[in-house]
């Protein structure tokens, strides 16, 4: 497997079609020789040689990749090569259920970072810049594979990792850091070491100018981004959009558009479907549904129709160009399924909710919503916390329910939390709590 050339997210969609079908014929051949799961999976259905009759095939899930990995320790029996191609191993995270194996052989590795590059080149680093990686490196593919991606650029990375924000901090102004890759509620926790340790300083005499954002929702939401941008002086980009059990990042914002470019489309099939039906929904602008992955190169665990649980809208699909003269689909993430809260029939995602939440400036930012038994829920239980040096009015509560009340039709009991008492998150926050019923 050759890496796929830096200039993909440009090509004409033409010629990606050329690319993608003969991939897919390659890979086809591949998977029924070398995939036990798929083999499985696909019994008694014709496999397609047309990509454009892909949707005959079953589509897998998380669920079943976990179960594979249980009864075929410790990669799965979707583990398509030998056991020595094995170049590297990653966890997931594990924030939706058990870690999973992740292997990668050098081929997959090494497109992992060309492709990943692609998505944060798009969000403009590149040589000149020094840019602090801040994920977890202990195994997960956040740590050394978005490192890699970052590298690819050509610009100076520092391989940080998480914990010791005050020293951070001091790294960033010694070595005049100009970047910073972390999850987008992190800068929180800095703000709050800066305030108790750094005083007479403000986030933004740190002199960062780019902030490089993945790992969780957040700058979707226009009212975020600008108070981020505001705070800290820099320009703030969604560069690191991926799932782990497919590919470690695959699309990102580019400078002259808030929407996240799918950069990968050489190697990789997108899909939609709707989540409840599983039926597939026409790829085209404004269509919303859950995003189906399909690798079409991948030696190590490749996945055909994998269900995300992401749910996304399409906002251009490659009748036009982006300003920036990328070819590559766009989109923007509404929410997960798992993370769905349905209140008296409404489908509510945490993404919508940091939208109200963030309309009102004598609250910081931070929420929670904690969920008690399976439901259905009759109100949208919401914790919100009061801004720094802010004293919220008696009736603040009732105005924040009043809002998602207008914006989301849901009833929402609110509570108002003392400034910096939700707790803040060096890897990725969970907005939504789950608790068994007592």
């Amino acid at each position: 497997m050759n890496p796929t050339p830096q200039s993909a997210d440009f090509l004409p969609l033409d010629r990606i079609a050329e690319l993608q079908a003969e991939r897919w014929a390659a890979q086809r051949r591949y998977l029924l020789r070398h995939s036990p799961f798929l083999r499985r999976l696909w019994e008694g259905v014709a496999v397609p040689e047309r990509l454009g009759e892909l949707p005959r095939l079953p589509l897998c899930d998380k669920a079943m990749l976990r179960e594979s990995q249980q009864r075929h320790p410790p990669f799965g029996d979707y583990l398509a090569a030998s056991v020595d191609s094995v170049s590297r191993l990653h966890h997931t995270s594990g924030t939706t259920g058990q870690a999973m194996n992740l292997a990668l052989s050098a081929a997959d590795a090494r497109q992992t970072a060309v492709v990943g590059g692609r998505a944060q080149r798009a969000a403009g680093l590149g040589p000149g810049h020094r840019v602090v990686h801040c994920l977890n490196y202990q195994m997960w593919m956040g740590g050394l594979s978005d490192h890699l991606t970052l590298e690819e650029t050509g610009a100076t990375v520092i391989p940080f990792g998480v914990g010791g924000s005050e020293l951070l901090l001091r790294t960033i102004r010694e070595l005049d850091v100009t970047a910073i890759s972390c999850t987008p509620s992190y800068p929180a926790v800095l703000e709050q070491v800066i305030a108790e340790r750094f005083p007479g300083l403000a986030p933004r005499d740190f002199g960062l100018r780019l902030g490089l954002f993945g790992g969780e929702a957040g700058l979707d939401n226009d009212t975020f981004r600008a108070r981020l941008e505001e705070t800290w002086g820099f320009k703030a980009r969604n560069a690191n959009y991926g799932v782990s059990d497919v590919f470690c990042n695959f699309a990102g914002q580019c400078e002259l558009n808030n929407d996240l470019h799918f950069v990968a489309l050489d190697v990789m099939l997108p899909e939609l479907i709707d989540p409840q039906s599983a039926q597939v929904v026409p790829w085209r602008e404004g269509a919303e549904g859950e995003l189906v992955l399909t690798h079409l190169q991948r030696e190590c665990q490749p996945l055909v129709r994998f269900r995300t649980g992401d749910i996304v809208v399409l906002t251009g699909t490659g009748t036009g160009a982006c300003a920036c003269g990328r070819t590559a689909p766009r989109f923007r993430v509404i929410g997960r399924s798992d993370d769905m809260v349905t209140v008296r029939g409404i489908n509510v995602f945490p993404t919508a909710v940091a939208a109200v939440v963030n309309e009102f400036p004598e609250l910081s930012g931070e929420y929670r919503i904690t969920l008690t038994g399976p439901g259905p829920y009759d109100r949208l239980p919401l914790e919100v916390e009061a801004a720094p040096d802010r004293d919220p009015e008696a009736a603040l509560a009732e105005r924040v329910a009043a809002a998602v009340q207008r914006h989301l039709r849901v009833t929402a009991h609110v509570t108002i939390l003392p400034a910096r008492s939700l707790p803040r998150s060096e890897g990725k926050t969970r907005r939504v709590i789950r608790r068994e019923a007592p």
